[in-house]
């Protein structure tokens, strides 16, 4: 049963204040005291809808008979029936977009592990409130969730699956093109250039993420139908930026497979300095990967790749195979963080400890550091106060288009 609180004459500024103003809301938990003490809660946030569900069952019910797109989802965890932890799975298999907060009297280290389930299933959790929650806790996770909002680019997110051939088609319309992000240096706060990230822009759906389209590529081994184009459109740009006088570089990512081709080094290089850019303004990150196959040939892509100058930063560190020996064999000059590690650092004792022992290595082998996924402020200080390098998230600022972030350096210095 749903519960309206919108009010009609409320000040367009009462977001600040009330955070979860137009906002909808699904409440699961067992405790009818616990769910309606929680409804108050986000009540008095400035809920737009709150619906209620006893439990994981009744809560598919909700989402299979209303017509609704819910923003945020509360749940527990330990319910009769079924639990909070299948809820959250069936939520990743029906592929639900809301941002999702989990409420629990669980012990902390159960609930590290339920925040890395989430993932796992492809959720975006905004965070953990302990029991009893409080409307400051609340308040600050649904505020996260206006900075990452999965559904802010809805319309544009197009259907949930597009086909390889309408991927190909795009591809050769030449419908793709790099958004970037930018990288901080955060000692000095000064931008230091910016992660390259592959947009589709659709005809009919707007700006398609890559969620929709890598996998489709991969599996196809078409990938590098888009690397090519991304690391072209990149180094133009770059050197665009370099011309009107910002000194940035860009970072282009890079499949593994791609290297594994004898001829790769100097058909990047040619690629790269084609459009005007010196390689040394570009870094290509690699993906680690338990699937190279040919071990001798990306070597000496890689070395090839660092005499010309490229920078190499082996990505999302901690979540692929022998790392520690990808950073022994690799002539890598960046060390980049996985965002999951970021994300949970400021409350996970575990990811902190993975993140401090991963900046200390960087340190150690004196190549850079750099942290992706940095959302909120408490992220951005965590990494300032144990010494990453550089930092990138949407505490900063989301992937825009090259037209849009030259302006966007020189509002930030």
């Amino acid at each position: 049963m749903p519960t309206s609180t919108w009010d009609d004459n409320r000040s367009p500024n009462a977001s600040a204040a009330l955070p979860g103003k137009d906002l909808c809301f699904l409440v699961v938990e067992d405790h009818e005291f616990q769910r309606s003490m929680i409804v108050e809660m986000l009540e008095n946030l400035g809920a737009r809808l709150i619906y209620e569900a006893a439990d994981g069952f009744s809560a598919l019910e909700v989402l299979r008979e209303l017509d609704q797109a819910f923003d945020v989802i509360i749940t527990d965890i330990d319910m009769p029936g079924m639990d909070g932890m299948a809820f959250i799975r069936r939520l990743g298999e029906a592929k639900v977009r809301a941002s999702l907060i989990i409420t629990s009297g669980l012990d902390t280290s159960l609930l590290e592990t339920v925040e890395t389930m989430c993932g796992a299933y492809g959720m975006h959790l905004l965070g953990t409130v302990e029991k009893p929650p409080t409307p400051a806790r609340f308040a600050q996770l649904i505020g996260l969730h206006w900075r990452t909002k999965p559904n802010a680019d809805k319309s544009g997110q197009g259907p949930s699956t597009f086909s390889i051939d309408e991927v190909m088609a795009g591809l050769h319309a030449d419908q793709f093109e790099p958004f970037y992000q930018p990288k901080i240096d955060l000692m000095t706060n000064r931008v230091k250039g910016a992660e390259a990230l592959a947009r589709w822009r659709h005809p009919h759906f707007g700006i398609v993420l890559p969620y929709a389209f890598i996998s489709l590529l991969e599996d196809a081994n078409q990938i590098s139908e888009l690397t090519w184009i991304i690391l072209a459109k990149s180094a133009r740009d770059c050197r665009s930026w370099r011309d009107a006088g910002f000194d940035l570089n860009v970072s282009v990512n890079l499949s593994v497979k791609m290297l594994e081709d004898p001829a790769i080094a100097d058909a990047i290089t040619w690629q790269v300095t084609h459009q005007g850019l010196d390689p040394k303004h570009m870094i290509l990150e690699i993906t680690e990967s338990a699937a190279m196959n040919g071990v001798g040939q990306v070597l000496e892509n890689l070395i090839r790749l660092r005499i010309k100058g490229f920078g190499l930063s082996i990505d999302d560190y901690g979540t692929g195979y022998s790392s520690m020996q990808q950073l022994t064999r690799i002539p890598f000059t960046e060390l980049k963080i996985d965002q999951s590690f970021v994300k949970h650092a400021t409350r996970q004792a575990s990811s902190r400890k993975i993140l401090e022992s991963s900046l200390e290595m960087a340190r150690k082998l004196g190549i850079s550091s750099v942290a992706e996924g940095a959302e909120t402020a408490e992220d951005w200080n965590l990494l300032r106060e144990c010494g990453c390098d550089i930092a990138q998230g949407f505490f900063v600022a989301k992937p825009m288009k090259s037209v849009e972030f030259p302006e966007w350096v020189r509002a930030w210095a």
